[in-house]
């Protein structure tokens, strides 16, 4: 499980034209699902997420968590993240988890996200095809992954 993090003063996402999900300022998350993730992949990461010191303090060094700040997240589910461009032009998406693996994954991320943080947690629409909006405040944006525990 892998996620791309991106600190935002705002965001949303849209589907068909309409807005389904906005926040303010926090977290703009893009997961992607492996087929061998599990729930603890998710429990590790939501935790390392919730408490991970992204946002300025008084002194303008990066020592609060988005937990600490009162923020929001928008989850948005993103197969291409594990995408190979090892052999040729087009990418391969091969280790990407199928939706019928990915969906309740994505789903438990998000409740355990709001479990873990206690903050507003929103998504995307999982497999629509979503516009994504956002104003990266930083800019800021970090890349997470529970095979490379760094």
């Amino acid at each position: 499980m892998r996620v791309l993090l991106q600190r935002v003063s705002e965001a949303s996402v849209e589907v068909d034209g309409l807005e389904i999900s906005a926040i303010g300022n926090g977290l703009l998350i893009f997961l992607g699902i492996e087929p061998d993730d599990r729930e603890n992949d998710a429990d590790w990461l939501c935790g390392k997420i919730s408490r991970m010191r992204l946002f300025p303090d008084n002194e303008g060094v990066m020592n609060r968590s988005v937990k600490d700040i009162g923020g929001q997240c928008l989850v948005i589910s993103q197969f291409t993240l594990h995408a190979s461009t090892k052999k040729g032009n087009r990418p391969s998406y091969m280790k990407a988890a199928k939706p019928a693996h990915a969906e309740p994954l994505y789903e438990y991320f998000m409740e355990k996200l709001w479990m873990e943080s206690d903050l507003p947690v929103k998504g995307g629409q999982f497999g629509a095809d979503m516009k994504v909006h956002l104003i990266n405040d930083g800019p800021v944006t970090i890349w997470v992954d529970t095979k490379n525990k760094e």
